[in-house]
């Protein structure tokens, strides 16, 4: 039985008051060791980790250096270096907002022509991933959001910073989205044609025609075009696209077509 002057739950509580102090203290020590790390150390151990393709690691280290040192001669190039890490890390939403802040915070920045290529690439994929996932034999009417995003910010880099050496590949990325945002118009304006609805499929191929310009598609489109007139008996229309789509892609047609349409462009012999 225990007495009021028993000094045992006295000295309990005072060994368990003892523990959390000690284990404060050792927190607080291992805290003051990691914050006694400067800008340039923390800043050699994010690109280690991001040179390992540790990419959370790289991303926790970035975020520690902009904390702590914001107006740090590291602190503006760790921001663009975490966006990466994110968009390597498969997290395109936080590489997005890193950048747009960042493009918002630092217009002038000697490399912000690369923020606006890093957001054009972490679209870019975002974009390849359904693009990849299309059938030929069963066309589903998907949201190229991405695509279009992704060739928006391509093109506000090749517009803005002409010079850039980001410029080059960025263009070549355009050529191929065109293309295969061309291509998937036709897909869709196929379905539609192939379930009878011939004015969705015309609509289809003249907005691949407006706004691609130059894709391969285009041949397709004036085909598609032609083949919904004649099915809607417009064959007025439908012998005028034959007639665009002849002159504007001779080296198409086999020997006997060329011959065909010179005699129709040059009926005077």
């Amino acid at each position: 039985m225990q007495t009021l002057s028993d000094p045992r739950p006295y000295r309990a509580l005072l060994s368990i008051l003892l523990v959390l102090t000690l284990a404060f203290a050792v927190g607080c020590g291992r805290e003051t060791r990691e914050d006694d790390r400067g800008a340039e150390e923390l800043y050699a151990e994010a690109q280690r980790a991001l040179n390992a393709r540790n990419f959370s690691a790289a991303i926790d280290l970035y975020r520690q250096l902009t904390t702590r040192f914001p107006f740090g001669r590291h602190a503006e190039q760790a921001q663009l270096d975490m966006a990466y890490a994110m968009y390597r890390g498969n997290q395109p939403e936080r590489a997005l907002t890193t950048l747009d802040r960042f493009i918002r915070t630092y217009p002038t920045h000697p490399n912000v022509d690369y923020a606006w290529y890093l957001k054009g690439l972490v679209h870019y994929e975002q974009s390849m991933g359904f693009l990849r996932r299309l059938f030929p034999d069963q066309v589903v009417d998907r949201d190229q959001q991405s695509a279009r995003q992704a060739f928006a910010e391509f093109r506000e880099l090749v517009q803005r910073y002409p010079q850039s050496r980001y410029v080059a590949d960025a263009r070549q990325r355009m050529v191929f989205l065109r293309n295969i945002m061309a291509d998937y118009e036709i897909e869709v304006g196929e379905y539609y044609f192939r379930r009878g609805a011939y004015v969705a499929a015309l609509n289809r191929a003249r907005y691949t025609i407006e706004h691609f310009p130059g894709a391969p598609a285009n041949v397709k489109a004036l085909e598609l075009m032609e083949r919904s007139f004649q099915r809607l008996e417009l064959d007025e229309l439908a012998e005028d696209t034959r007639y665009v789509l002849e002159y504007s892609y001779p080296d198409l047609l086999d020997r006997t077509e060329r011959e065909s349409l010179l005699r129709r462009l040059w009926p005077f012999d």
